[in-house]
């Protein structure tokens, strides 16, 4: 049991409060808990709903993997107290359960959350740590670096294991995605750029993965759907490269099973558009990467929910979107063309 902290962490209280008004219909478990240099600890906390049966699809929603990042947690508690409160009313909803299953990890580092850094409590950067190693050159220290803990970007100590946050989301990934025939999840994270971005693997290398015509289908029915859509929807490899990236590590143990399908998703909240309309936010390390002004948090928190709510909409029909084998073709070349100038 996670001894009281003395760091105040309101997202781990949002996340408690919306545990405890979603009751039964809600499972939730601490994955793992994260000691904080000075004494205390925080909870990892894993949130269920839906049907729990391995022939159903399911989702997950991530957060919180960069202790500075926090509009990414917010986003997906945001998201989880929505269908909460939806469960009192919305017959649809609880139809839609039957067939799907929802996965949370709002706060994934709760510790360097609390303590106000990117990396977790060791100093390490939880998007830097799994053991993966780009295949082309990355850019100085944003790549991933093992030169210090004190500089940004660290990855680990070599032949270490993964953190163990990054060991909590594996194992969830791991009993509830990847052992399932389809499922999605979406990682929310802050900072890159004056627009949100859609990324999937690869960040190690410039190879495109395996079903890349079923992200295409994805992208398809999203942009079909939502015509005033904000998203760029690419391979992370088009920004830059980088070492120990979690979810090509997570979709690489899924494609080991070929019959099943795994499209992780990471959404990038642009966050200096943020700076730009507040310019002070440039002199605190939290404004860099979160919304500062109350009126324009509230923004962000309710202009992704159709986002995380399309995705669960997405995995419950995904067999009458997913491509056959002559679509398949179809999406792969258009994909090429479109992401990877016709390189097959």
């Amino acid at each position: 049991m996670p001894h009281p902290s003395p760091f105040e962490l309101p997202e781990l209280d949002a996340l408690e409060r919306t545990i405890a008004l979603g009751g039964r219909y809600l499972q939730a478990r601490t994955v793992c808990s994260v000691d904080l240099p000075g004494g205390g600890s925080y909870p990892v906390r894993c949130i269920t709903l839906g049907n729990p049966a391995l022939d159903v699809p399911a989702v997950g929603y991530f957060g919180g993997v960069h202790g500075l990042e926090r509009i990414g947690a917010g986003v997906v508690i945001a998201y989880l107290h929505s269908l909460v409160e939806r469960l009192a009313w919305d017959s649809a909803l609880h139809r839609q359960l039957e067939s799907v299953r929802l996965v949370f990890m709002p706060i994934i580092n709760p510790g360097g959350m609390a303590l106000g850094t990117r990396a977790n409590p060791q100093g390490v950067d939880l998007m830097r740590n799994a053991p993966v190693d780009a295949r082309e050159p990355v850019p100085f220290l944003v790549g991933g670096q093992r030169l210090s803990a004190r500089l940004p970007w660290f990855r680990g100590t070599f032949g270490a294991a993964m953190e163990a946050e990054n060991q909590a989301v594996c194992e969830v990934v791991q009993a509830e995605l990847l052992s399932r025939a389809f499922s999605l999840s979406v990682d929310c994270h802050s900072g890159f750029g004056a627009r949100d971005r859609l990324w999937f693997p690869y960040a190690h290398t410039r190879t495109p993965i395996a079903h890349l015509a079923e992200m295409h289908a994805l992208k398809n029915i999203f942009t079909a759907s939502h015509s005033h859509y904000r998203y760029i929807f690419e391979p992370q490899s088009l920004q830059y490269l980088a070492h120990g990236d979690l979810w090509d590590h997570l979709y690489q143990q899924a494609s080991a099973q070929p019959e099943r399908i795994f499209l992780p998703l990471t959404l990038e909240m642009g966050s200096w558009l943020w700076v730009k309309k507040n310019p002070r936010q440039l002199f605190s390390r939290h404004g860099i990467f979160n919304p500062l002004i109350a009126h324009r948090q509230q923004r962000v928190l309710r202009q992704h929910q159709a986002l995380l709510d399309f995705l669960a909409r997405a995995a419950h029909g995904h067999r009458l979107w997913l491509p056959d084998a002559e679509l398949r073709t179809y999406h792969h070349a258009q994909a090429s063309h479109h992401w990877y100038g016709s390189r097959p």
